[in-house]
Protein backbone atom coordinates (compact mmCIF):
# COMPACT_ATOMS: atom_id res chain seq x y z
CA UNK A 1 0.00 0.00 0.00
CA UNK A 2 1.35 3.41 -0.98
CA UNK A 3 2.01 5.90 1.77
CA UNK A 4 -0.71 8.44 2.30
CA UNK A 5 0.36 12.06 1.88
CA UNK A 6 -0.21 13.96 5.11
CA UNK A 7 -0.31 17.64 5.93
CA UNK A 8 1.29 18.77 9.19
CA UNK A 9 0.82 21.98 11.15
CA UNK A 10 3.58 22.86 13.63
CA UNK A 11 3.04 25.54 16.27
CA UNK A 12 6.25 27.34 17.22
CA UNK A 13 9.53 28.01 15.41
CA UNK A 14 11.75 27.44 18.40
CA UNK A 15 14.13 24.56 18.91
CA UNK A 16 11.48 21.82 18.89
CA UNK A 17 9.29 23.19 16.10
CA UNK A 18 12.25 23.60 13.78
CA UNK A 19 13.35 20.06 14.64
CA UNK A 20 9.97 18.73 13.50
CA UNK A 21 10.20 20.72 10.25
CA UNK A 22 13.69 19.50 9.51
CA UNK A 23 12.72 15.88 10.11
CA UNK A 24 9.76 16.22 7.75
CA UNK A 25 12.00 17.67 5.06
CA UNK A 26 14.43 14.80 5.57
CA UNK A 27 11.57 12.44 4.67
CA UNK A 28 10.88 14.45 1.54
CA UNK A 29 7.68 15.87 2.98
CA UNK A 30 6.93 19.47 2.09
CA UNK A 31 3.23 19.74 2.93
CA UNK A 32 3.67 21.41 6.30
CA UNK A 33 3.65 24.87 7.83
CA UNK A 34 5.18 26.30 11.00
CA UNK A 35 3.15 29.03 12.66
CA UNK A 36 5.26 31.37 14.79
CA UNK A 37 3.80 34.20 16.87
CA UNK A 38 7.11 36.11 16.87
CA UNK A 39 8.98 37.87 14.10
CA UNK A 40 11.90 35.43 13.93
CA UNK A 41 12.92 31.91 14.82
CA UNK A 42 14.62 30.85 18.03
CA UNK A 43 11.84 30.61 20.63
CA UNK A 44 13.04 31.40 24.14
CA UNK A 45 16.41 32.52 22.76
CA UNK A 46 14.64 35.18 20.73
CA UNK A 47 12.56 36.42 23.66
CA UNK A 48 15.29 36.39 26.31
CA UNK A 49 18.07 38.91 25.71
CA UNK A 50 18.97 40.02 29.23
CA UNK A 51 22.57 40.80 30.26
CA UNK A 52 24.52 37.67 31.14
CA UNK A 53 22.14 35.32 29.31
CA UNK A 54 23.69 31.89 28.80
CA UNK A 55 22.59 28.26 28.66
CA UNK A 56 23.29 26.12 31.71
CA UNK A 57 23.67 23.04 29.50
CA UNK A 58 27.08 22.62 27.81
CA UNK A 59 26.87 24.17 24.36
CA UNK A 60 27.95 21.08 22.45
CA UNK A 61 25.17 19.12 24.18
CA UNK A 62 22.68 21.91 23.49
CA UNK A 63 22.95 21.33 19.75
CA UNK A 64 21.03 19.16 17.33
CA UNK A 65 22.75 15.78 16.98
CA UNK A 66 22.69 16.27 13.20
CA UNK A 67 23.96 19.86 13.27
CA UNK A 68 26.96 19.99 15.58
CA UNK A 69 28.55 23.41 15.92
CA UNK A 70 32.35 23.73 16.16
CA UNK A 71 32.05 27.52 16.49
CA UNK A 72 30.77 27.76 20.07
CA UNK A 73 32.94 30.29 21.87
CA UNK A 74 32.55 28.72 25.30
CA UNK A 75 31.65 25.54 27.14
CA UNK A 76 28.47 27.36 28.25
CA UNK A 77 27.41 29.43 25.26
CA UNK A 78 26.01 32.97 25.59
CA UNK A 79 22.43 33.54 24.50
CA UNK A 80 23.37 35.63 21.47
CA UNK A 81 25.28 32.69 19.99
CA UNK A 82 22.45 30.24 20.68
CA UNK A 83 19.97 32.56 18.97
CA UNK A 84 22.31 32.88 16.00
CA UNK A 85 22.70 29.08 15.90
CA UNK A 86 18.95 28.53 15.60
CA UNK A 87 18.52 31.32 13.06
CA UNK A 88 21.33 29.77 11.04
CA UNK A 89 19.65 26.35 11.28
CA UNK A 90 16.42 27.80 9.85
CA UNK A 91 18.35 29.08 6.83
CA UNK A 92 20.69 26.11 6.42
CA UNK A 93 17.88 23.55 6.38
CA UNK A 94 15.55 25.58 4.20
CA UNK A 95 12.86 26.12 6.81
CA UNK A 96 12.16 29.82 6.24
CA UNK A 97 9.69 29.31 3.34
CA UNK A 98 7.60 27.10 5.62
CA UNK A 99 7.42 29.50 8.58
CA UNK A 100 4.58 31.99 8.93
CA UNK A 101 6.00 34.63 11.25
CA UNK A 102 3.89 37.05 13.30
CA UNK A 103 1.04 34.56 13.22
CA UNK A 104 -0.42 33.44 16.52
CA UNK A 105 -2.71 30.43 16.76
CA UNK A 106 -5.85 30.99 18.82
CA UNK A 107 -7.63 27.63 18.72
CA UNK A 108 -7.28 24.10 17.36
CA UNK A 109 -10.30 21.85 16.72
CA UNK A 110 -10.31 18.14 15.88
CA UNK A 111 -13.20 17.76 13.47
CA UNK A 112 -14.02 15.28 10.71
CA UNK A 113 -10.74 13.44 11.16
CA UNK A 114 -8.52 16.52 10.82
CA UNK A 115 -7.16 19.38 12.87
CA UNK A 116 -8.58 22.80 12.06
CA UNK A 117 -6.65 25.79 13.38
CA UNK A 118 -7.67 29.42 13.63
CA UNK A 119 -5.25 32.29 13.96
CA UNK A 120 -5.81 35.39 16.06
CA UNK A 121 -6.33 37.27 12.80
CA UNK A 122 -9.19 34.92 11.92
CA UNK A 123 -7.41 32.91 9.21
CA UNK A 124 -7.94 29.14 9.12
CA UNK A 125 -5.94 26.09 8.11
CA UNK A 126 -6.27 22.33 8.50
CA UNK A 127 -4.00 19.31 8.72
CA UNK A 128 -3.83 15.61 9.42
CA UNK A 129 -1.12 16.01 12.06
CA UNK A 130 -0.68 18.75 14.67
CA UNK A 131 2.57 19.39 16.54
CA UNK A 132 2.52 21.71 19.55
CA UNK A 133 6.07 22.94 19.97
CA UNK A 134 5.25 26.13 21.83
CA UNK A 135 7.76 25.52 24.60
CA UNK A 136 7.64 25.89 28.37
CA UNK A 137 9.48 29.14 29.12
CA UNK A 138 7.50 31.75 27.23
CA UNK A 139 4.75 33.07 29.54
CA UNK A 140 6.50 35.54 31.90
CA UNK A 141 5.42 35.26 35.52
CA UNK A 142 5.18 38.71 37.12
CA UNK A 143 4.85 38.63 40.92
CA UNK A 144 1.87 40.27 42.59
CA UNK A 145 3.95 42.80 44.54
CA UNK A 146 1.85 45.74 45.74
CA UNK A 147 2.70 48.97 43.97
CA UNK A 148 4.71 47.45 41.12
CA UNK A 149 2.75 49.46 38.56
CA UNK A 150 3.43 52.62 40.61
CA UNK A 151 7.18 52.49 40.00
CA UNK A 152 7.90 55.66 38.02
CA UNK A 153 11.23 54.51 36.64
CA UNK A 154 11.95 51.79 34.08
CA UNK A 155 11.00 48.26 35.07
CA UNK A 156 10.55 45.11 33.04
CA UNK A 157 10.49 41.32 33.21
CA UNK A 158 13.79 39.69 32.33
CA UNK A 159 12.18 38.11 29.25
CA UNK A 160 11.11 41.55 28.01
CA UNK A 161 14.38 43.38 28.61
CA UNK A 162 14.38 47.01 27.49
CA UNK A 163 17.82 47.62 26.00
CA UNK A 164 17.10 51.33 25.57
CA UNK A 165 17.41 51.77 29.36
CA UNK A 166 20.96 52.74 30.44
CA UNK A 167 22.49 50.56 33.16
CA UNK A 168 26.02 51.81 33.75
CA UNK A 169 26.33 53.79 36.96
CA UNK A 170 22.66 53.22 37.85
CA UNK A 171 20.99 51.88 40.98
CA UNK A 172 19.57 48.57 39.83
CA UNK A 173 17.20 46.19 41.60
CA UNK A 174 16.91 42.53 40.56
CA UNK A 175 14.01 40.51 41.98
CA UNK A 176 14.48 36.76 41.75
CA UNK A 177 17.46 34.49 42.16
CA UNK A 178 16.91 31.56 39.87
CA UNK A 179 19.30 31.03 36.97
CA UNK A 180 18.18 34.26 35.32
CA UNK A 181 18.59 36.46 38.39
CA UNK A 182 21.99 34.94 39.11
CA UNK A 183 23.14 35.58 35.54
CA UNK A 184 21.89 39.19 35.56
CA UNK A 185 23.57 40.00 38.87
CA UNK A 186 26.81 38.39 37.69
CA UNK A 187 26.74 40.51 34.53
CA UNK A 188 25.80 43.85 36.13
CA UNK A 189 27.65 43.79 39.47
CA UNK A 190 30.56 45.86 38.16
CA UNK A 191 28.43 48.08 35.93
CA UNK A 192 25.95 49.34 38.51
CA UNK A 193 26.59 52.12 41.00
CA UNK A 194 24.57 49.94 43.37
CA UNK A 195 22.82 46.66 42.72
CA UNK A 196 20.29 45.20 45.15
CA UNK A 197 19.54 41.52 44.66
CA UNK A 198 16.18 40.71 46.24
CA UNK A 199 16.34 37.06 47.29
CA UNK A 200 13.21 35.25 48.46
CA UNK A 201 15.09 32.05 49.29
CA UNK A 202 18.79 31.20 48.81
CA UNK A 203 20.02 28.90 46.07
CA UNK A 204 22.72 26.27 46.10
CA UNK A 205 25.29 27.20 43.46
CA UNK A 206 27.09 24.47 41.56
CA UNK A 207 30.54 25.69 40.48
CA UNK A 208 31.20 25.34 36.78
CA UNK A 209 34.09 26.16 34.47
CA UNK A 210 34.21 29.51 32.70
CA UNK A 211 35.84 27.74 29.79
CA UNK A 212 36.35 29.83 26.66
CA UNK A 213 37.35 27.90 23.56
CA UNK A 214 40.50 29.07 21.81
CA UNK A 215 40.69 29.36 18.05
CA UNK A 216 42.93 26.28 18.04
CA UNK A 217 40.29 24.29 19.95
CA UNK A 218 37.56 25.42 17.58
CA UNK A 219 39.73 24.42 14.62
CA UNK A 220 40.18 21.00 16.20
CA UNK A 221 36.39 20.69 16.46
CA UNK A 222 36.07 21.68 12.79
CA UNK A 223 38.67 19.14 11.72
CA UNK A 224 37.38 16.26 13.81
CA UNK A 225 33.70 16.12 14.78
CA UNK A 226 34.54 13.17 17.05
CA UNK A 227 36.07 15.73 19.41
CA UNK A 228 32.63 17.35 19.68
CA UNK A 229 31.09 13.94 20.32
CA UNK A 230 33.60 13.43 23.12
CA UNK A 231 32.36 16.63 24.78
CA UNK A 232 28.74 15.56 24.27
CA UNK A 233 28.93 11.88 25.17
CA UNK A 234 32.46 11.08 26.33
CA UNK A 235 33.32 9.57 29.72
CA UNK A 236 33.27 12.92 31.57
CA UNK A 237 29.90 13.90 30.10
CA UNK A 238 28.48 10.44 30.75
CA UNK A 239 29.66 10.53 34.36
CA UNK A 240 28.11 13.99 34.93
CA UNK A 241 24.81 12.88 33.40
CA UNK A 242 24.75 9.64 35.41
CA UNK A 243 25.55 11.41 38.68
CA UNK A 244 22.99 14.16 38.18
CA UNK A 245 20.27 11.75 37.04
CA UNK A 246 20.86 9.40 39.97
CA UNK A 247 20.80 12.35 42.37
CA UNK A 248 17.50 13.64 41.03
CA UNK A 249 15.54 10.40 41.00
CA UNK A 250 16.63 9.21 44.45
CA UNK A 251 16.91 11.72 47.27
CA UNK A 252 18.77 9.12 49.36
CA UNK A 253 21.39 8.38 46.72
CA UNK A 254 25.14 8.72 47.31
CA UNK A 255 25.25 10.84 44.15
CA UNK A 256 23.05 13.48 45.77
CA UNK A 257 25.27 13.42 48.84
CA UNK A 258 28.24 14.04 46.58
CA UNK A 259 26.52 17.01 44.94
CA UNK A 260 25.57 18.34 48.37
CA UNK A 261 29.22 18.23 49.43
CA UNK A 262 30.28 20.09 46.28
CA UNK A 263 27.81 22.95 46.69
CA UNK A 264 28.48 23.30 50.42
CA UNK A 265 32.21 23.44 49.78
CA UNK A 266 31.60 26.04 47.06
CA UNK A 267 29.70 28.24 49.53
CA UNK A 268 32.20 27.78 52.35
CA UNK A 269 35.28 28.50 50.24
CA UNK A 270 33.85 31.25 48.04
CA UNK A 271 32.12 33.60 50.51
CA UNK A 272 34.37 35.41 52.98
CA UNK A 273 31.89 37.34 55.13
CA UNK A 274 30.16 35.04 57.67
CA UNK A 275 26.93 37.07 57.68
CA UNK A 276 26.66 37.03 53.89
CA UNK A 277 27.49 33.33 53.87
CA UNK A 278 24.51 32.58 56.07
CA UNK A 279 22.21 34.75 53.96
CA UNK A 280 23.26 32.61 51.00
CA UNK A 281 22.86 29.24 52.73
CA UNK A 282 19.66 27.39 51.74
CA UNK A 283 17.71 25.35 54.27
CA UNK A 284 16.89 22.61 51.77
CA UNK A 285 18.87 19.99 49.92
CA UNK A 286 20.86 20.59 46.75
CA UNK A 287 18.87 20.11 43.52
CA UNK A 288 15.49 20.39 45.28
CA UNK A 289 15.05 23.53 43.21
CA UNK A 290 16.46 23.61 39.69
CA UNK A 291 20.23 23.54 40.10
CA UNK A 292 22.01 26.85 39.52
CA UNK A 293 25.33 26.62 37.66
CA UNK A 294 27.54 29.70 37.95
CA UNK A 295 31.23 30.50 37.85
CA UNK A 296 30.75 34.14 38.83
CA UNK A 297 27.78 34.73 41.16
CA UNK A 298 29.60 34.31 44.46
CA UNK A 299 32.25 36.77 43.31
CA UNK A 300 29.62 39.18 42.03
CA UNK A 301 27.59 39.21 45.24
CA UNK A 302 30.74 40.15 47.17
CA UNK A 303 31.37 43.24 45.06
CA UNK A 304 31.14 46.42 47.19
CA UNK A 305 28.41 47.71 44.86
CA UNK A 306 26.14 44.70 45.51
CA UNK A 307 23.73 44.27 48.42
CA UNK A 308 21.91 40.97 48.99
CA UNK A 309 18.47 41.69 50.43
CA UNK A 310 16.85 38.60 51.93
CA UNK A 311 14.06 40.21 53.91
CA UNK A 312 10.45 40.42 52.72
CA UNK A 313 9.26 43.13 50.34
CA UNK A 314 6.43 45.31 51.64
CA UNK A 315 5.69 47.18 48.43
CA UNK A 316 7.11 48.97 45.42
CA UNK A 317 6.94 52.74 45.63
CA UNK A 318 7.45 55.44 43.02
CA UNK A 319 11.24 55.52 43.34
CA UNK A 320 12.17 52.20 44.91
CA UNK A 321 11.25 49.22 47.08
CA UNK A 322 10.14 49.34 50.70
CA UNK A 323 10.91 46.28 52.83
CA UNK A 324 8.66 45.04 55.64
CA UNK A 325 11.28 46.10 58.20
CA UNK A 326 11.05 49.69 56.88
CA UNK A 327 14.26 49.65 54.84
CA UNK A 328 13.94 51.57 51.57
CA UNK A 329 16.05 50.84 48.48
CA UNK A 330 16.00 53.69 45.97
CA UNK A 331 16.34 52.41 42.42
CA UNK A 332 16.77 53.78 38.92
CA UNK A 333 15.93 50.48 37.18
CA UNK A 334 14.06 47.37 38.32
CA UNK A 335 14.41 43.97 36.65
CA UNK A 336 11.90 41.27 37.56
CA UNK A 337 13.56 37.87 37.07
CA UNK A 338 10.75 35.74 38.43
CA UNK A 339 10.55 33.10 35.75
CA UNK A 340 7.63 31.80 33.76
CA UNK A 341 4.20 30.30 34.19
CA UNK A 342 5.35 26.82 33.32
CA UNK A 343 1.95 25.19 33.84
CA UNK A 344 0.43 26.78 30.76
CA UNK A 345 2.26 24.79 28.09
CA UNK A 346 0.10 25.27 24.95
CA UNK A 347 -2.25 27.71 26.65
CA UNK A 348 -3.71 30.33 26.14
CA UNK A 349 -4.44 28.51 22.87
CA UNK A 350 -7.69 26.56 23.04
CA UNK A 351 -7.66 22.89 22.02
CA UNK A 352 -10.78 20.84 21.37
CA UNK A 353 -10.42 17.11 20.74
CA UNK A 354 -12.81 14.25 20.05
CA UNK A 355 -16.43 15.21 20.67
CA UNK A 356 -15.37 18.76 21.47
CA UNK A 357 -13.29 17.68 24.49
CA UNK A 358 -11.86 20.88 25.99
CA UNK A 359 -8.17 20.53 26.87
CA UNK A 360 -8.59 23.05 29.70
CA UNK A 361 -11.25 20.78 31.17
CA UNK A 362 -9.12 17.68 30.66
CA UNK A 363 -6.25 19.49 32.42
CA UNK A 364 -8.34 20.96 35.23
CA UNK A 365 -6.33 18.93 37.77
CA UNK A 366 -3.08 19.87 36.05
CA UNK A 367 -1.36 19.41 32.68
CA UNK A 368 -0.67 15.78 31.83
CA UNK A 369 0.30 13.77 28.79
CA UNK A 370 1.17 10.16 28.16
CA UNK A 371 4.95 9.98 28.44
CA UNK A 372 4.81 13.78 27.98
CA UNK A 373 4.05 13.43 24.25
CA UNK A 374 0.43 12.47 23.50
CA UNK A 375 -3.00 13.08 25.08
CA UNK A 376 -6.14 10.90 25.16
CA UNK A 377 -9.03 12.24 23.04
CA UNK A 378 -6.65 14.48 21.06
CA UNK A 379 -5.71 12.33 18.07
CA UNK A 380 -2.66 12.89 15.91
CA UNK A 381 -1.40 15.55 18.32
CA UNK A 382 2.20 15.68 19.50
CA UNK A 383 3.51 17.77 22.38
CA UNK A 384 7.27 18.28 22.23
CA UNK A 385 8.69 18.90 25.73
CA UNK A 386 5.20 18.54 27.14
CA UNK A 387 3.95 18.05 30.72
CA UNK A 388 5.95 15.72 33.01
CA UNK A 389 8.83 15.41 30.57
CA UNK A 390 12.49 15.45 31.66
CA UNK A 391 12.73 19.24 31.38
CA UNK A 392 14.94 19.63 34.47
CA UNK A 393 16.91 16.45 33.88
CA UNK A 394 18.57 16.33 30.45
CA UNK A 395 19.29 18.50 27.39
CA UNK A 396 16.00 19.72 25.94
CA UNK A 397 17.25 19.15 22.40
CA UNK A 398 18.08 15.53 23.15
CA UNK A 399 14.63 15.11 24.70
CA UNK A 400 12.86 16.64 21.70
CA UNK A 401 14.79 14.52 19.20
CA UNK A 402 13.80 11.30 20.97
CA UNK A 403 10.20 12.43 21.42
CA UNK A 404 9.91 13.23 17.72
CA UNK A 405 11.32 9.83 16.73
CA UNK A 406 8.70 8.25 19.01
CA UNK A 407 5.81 10.27 17.59
CA UNK A 408 6.86 9.66 13.99
CA UNK A 409 6.24 5.96 14.51
CA UNK A 410 2.65 6.81 15.37
CA UNK A 411 2.39 9.02 12.31
CA UNK A 412 3.68 6.11 10.23
CA UNK A 413 0.52 4.20 11.17
CA UNK A 414 -1.51 6.99 9.58
CA UNK A 415 0.81 7.30 6.58
CA UNK A 416 0.55 3.57 5.88
CA UNK A 417 -3.24 3.52 6.21
CA UNK A 418 -3.22 1.26 9.29
CA UNK A 419 -5.10 4.00 11.11
CA UNK A 420 -6.73 7.31 10.35
CA UNK A 421 -6.00 8.68 13.80
CA UNK A 422 -3.99 7.68 16.86
CA UNK A 423 -4.27 8.73 20.51
CA UNK A 424 -3.41 7.08 23.82
CA UNK A 425 -6.17 5.58 25.92
CA UNK A 426 -7.22 7.22 29.17
CA UNK A 427 -6.33 3.99 30.96
CA UNK A 428 -2.79 4.19 29.63
CA UNK A 429 -2.43 7.78 30.82
CA UNK A 430 -3.83 6.95 34.26
CA UNK A 431 -1.43 4.01 34.63
CA UNK A 432 1.49 6.19 33.58
CA UNK A 433 0.46 9.01 35.93
CA UNK A 434 -0.04 6.68 38.90
CA UNK A 435 3.45 5.24 38.48
CA UNK A 436 4.97 8.63 37.80
CA UNK A 437 3.34 10.32 40.78
CA UNK A 438 4.45 7.52 43.09
CA UNK A 439 8.07 7.66 41.95
CA UNK A 440 8.09 11.46 41.75
CA UNK A 441 7.74 11.59 45.52
CA UNK A 442 11.12 9.83 45.81
CA UNK A 443 12.86 12.47 43.72
CA UNK A 444 14.89 15.29 45.21
CA UNK A 445 12.22 17.74 44.03
CA UNK A 446 9.99 16.36 46.80
CA UNK A 447 12.65 16.68 49.51
CA UNK A 448 11.28 19.84 51.09
CA UNK A 449 11.33 23.12 49.17
CA UNK A 450 8.99 25.20 47.05
CA UNK A 451 9.68 25.21 43.33
CA UNK A 452 7.96 25.45 39.98
CA UNK A 453 8.26 21.67 39.63
CA UNK A 454 5.50 21.08 42.21
CA UNK A 455 1.79 20.93 41.48
CA UNK A 456 -0.93 22.21 43.80
CA UNK A 457 -0.71 18.98 45.83
CA UNK A 458 3.06 19.15 46.21
CA UNK A 459 3.73 16.37 43.71
CA UNK A 460 6.68 17.09 41.37
CA UNK A 461 5.45 17.29 37.79
CA UNK A 462 8.66 15.79 36.49
CA UNK A 463 10.15 12.73 34.85
CA UNK A 464 11.14 10.65 37.91
CA UNK A 465 13.14 7.93 36.18
CA UNK A 466 16.55 7.44 34.63
CA UNK A 467 17.82 8.66 31.30
CA UNK A 468 18.16 5.06 30.14
CA UNK A 469 14.47 4.49 30.90
CA UNK A 470 13.57 7.58 28.90
CA UNK A 471 15.60 6.30 25.94
CA UNK A 472 13.94 2.90 26.24
CA UNK A 473 10.31 4.11 26.31
CA UNK A 474 10.96 6.58 23.50
CA UNK A 475 12.42 3.83 21.32
CA UNK A 476 8.96 2.64 20.23
CA UNK A 477 5.37 3.29 21.30
CA UNK A 478 3.53 0.49 23.07
CA UNK A 479 0.59 0.23 20.70
CA UNK A 480 -1.48 -1.62 23.27
CA UNK A 481 -1.72 1.75 25.05
CA UNK A 482 -3.10 3.48 21.96
CA UNK A 483 -6.50 3.66 20.34
CA UNK A 484 -6.25 3.37 16.57
CA UNK A 485 -9.17 4.77 14.59
CA UNK A 486 -9.54 2.71 11.40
Amino acid sequence: MAEKSLRTIIIGAGMAGMLAGIKLLERGETDFVIYEKGASAGGTWRENTYPGLACDTPAHSYSYSFALNPEWSAFYAPGTEIKAYFEGIAQRYGLLPYIRFNTEIERCDWRDGRWHVTTKAGDTDSSDILVAASGVLHHPSVPAIPGLEDFERPWFHSARWDHSVPLDGKRIGVIGNGSTGVQIVSALAKRAARLVHFQRSPQWIMPCPDLQYTEAEKQAFRDDPEKIEAVRNGPDAAARKARFTAAIIDMDSPELSEIQEIVEKNLEESIRDPELKEKLRPNYRAACKRMIFSAHYYNAVQEPTVFLENKAIERVEATGIRMKDGTFHELDVLAVATGFDVGKFVRPMKFYGEGGMDLDEFWKKGPRAYYAVTIPHFPNLCLLNGPTGPVGNFSLIDIAEKQWAYFEQLVDLVRSGQAKAVAPTEAALETYEAARNKDAMRTVFASGCSSWYLDANGVPQVWPWSYDHFVEVMRAPDLSDYALVA
